[in-house]
């Protein structure tokens, strides 16, 4: 029976660690610096080349064996949930004209075999209050959380690799960083942290949007999390942190004393496609990936 080193030195049965079978995917934001594109469509349903943002992110998550997708939406976004659900009429008239290729497209983008939740947020109180409005699906189980806007180009899943790399640890939250500009640590959460190997590291410190003068390092927590249930009790009972918002950072905060929290440096290229050069560069890159001349 294989058994794995956690962060005390104690040993801890791989059976008794419970594997990550659900995602959140967050999409309740208003999608601000994208208007006027925004006003009507979901910022997570713009296509890089002929995929929605969101459609890339639940392929990730479909890719690292997830097949549980938890949706926390806000008002404008019932496209998102039209798009997942299964369409026969399309379905029929693609069937009719022989246009199998397509036909395959339209039935993949939500397998049968796949779990879609959907959870009304009721206010934008930010990211971590969007995570706690997870909590009746997830229940007592780990969890990823995949941010759409970070569209993450790698061989292996990005969460994947942080999913391997908690079951490596034997167990504990962990979130995939890569390091940013000084300059840029306003924009992020920032971690101080010890090495533990070439791409993992134990988290000391975590905090939101610290001031370029202020941030403890240049490490930055991108859009992938993989969380402990407990993570939700904290959620419960923080105050409000950087711009009134009940933010997942400083919930995470209160988990690095116990040594379990841990940084992952991903292997892969991220594109910031909250931005619109971010959005640029994935657009090109993608279809470049896909043999269009551009």
């Amino acid at each position: 029976m294989r058994e794995l080193e956690n962060e005390f030195g104690t040993r801890k049965k791989k059976e008794d660690m419970k594997p990550v079978r659900k995602a959140v995917f967050p999409v309740a934001g208003l999608g601000t610096r994208f208007l006027p594109a925004t006003k009507a469509m979901p910022k997570e349903m713009l296509p890089v080349v002929d995929k929605p943002l969101i459609q890339y992110a639940v392929e990730e998550a479909t890719a690292a064996g997830i097949r549980q997708m938890i949706f926390i939406t806000g008002r404008h976004k019932r496209s998102i949930e039209d798009h997942f659900d299964r369409m026969p009429e399309l379905e029929a008239e693609l069937a009719a004209k022989g246009k199998d290729d397509l036909l395959a497209i339209v039935k993949d983008i939500s397998p049968e075999t796949d779990v879609f939740i959907y959870i009304r947020q009721p206010e934008p109180l930010g990211l971590g209050h969007a995570v706690l409005c997870a909590e009746p699906a997830v229940g007592d189980e780990p969890f990823a959380v995949i941010l759409a806007d970070d569209l993450i180009d790698a061989g292996q899943p990005g969460i994947g690799q942080l999913m391997q790399a908690r079951e490596a640890r034997g167990g504990g939250n962990v979130v995939a960083v890569e390091d940013v500009p000084r300059e840029d640590t306003s924009r992020y959460g920032i971690v101080r942290s010890t090495a533990i190997d070439d791409r993992t590291s134990r988290v000391a410190h975590i905090v939101e949007k610290p001031a370029p003068a202020d941030a403890p390092s240049t490490l930055a927590v991108l859009g992938r999390y993989v969380l402990e249930p407990g993570i939700f009790e904290h959620l419960r009972t923080i105050p409000r942190g950087s711009g009134g918002e009940i933010q997942l950072t400083d919930a995470i905060e209160q988990m690095v004393p116990a040594g379990t929290t841990y940084a992952y440096r991903y292997a892969g290229k991220r594109f910031d496609c909250g931005s619109k050069q971010g959005f640029l560069d994935a657009t090109v890159h993608f279809a470049r990936k896909a043999g269009y001349a551009i």
